[in-house]
């Protein structure tokens, strides 16, 4: 079982969280292309190794955050709050 380090609560098991997807996808704007939409949507990488995703704590703070994490070990690398722009 994975311990995920929420930025607010602290390490607690995986079961308390919900992945959310690929924190490194930008979405595209309202008048882009029905392409550009279908691969947002649907076309997906499936990376190994280090990769930044989204979380959130469903069974804690109810807080979304980004997790670094390592795919193929699984390894946690690091938490951080999503950032405002």
């Amino acid at each position: 079982m994975l311990l995920i380090p929420c930025p607010w609560c602290g390490k607690r098991a995986q079961t308390e969280f919900t992945y959310r997807g690929d924190a490194t996808v930008e979405r595209p704007d309202l008048a882009d292309s029905d392409s550009q939409w279908y691969d947002y949507v649907y076309t997906r990488d499936n990376p190994r190794g280090e990769h930044t995703e989204w979380w959130h704590h469903t069974g804690g703070c109810r807080k979304w955050f980004k997790v670094r994490r390592n795919t193929w070990t699984h390894e946690v690398i690091s938490s951080e709050p999503p950032v405002r722009d």
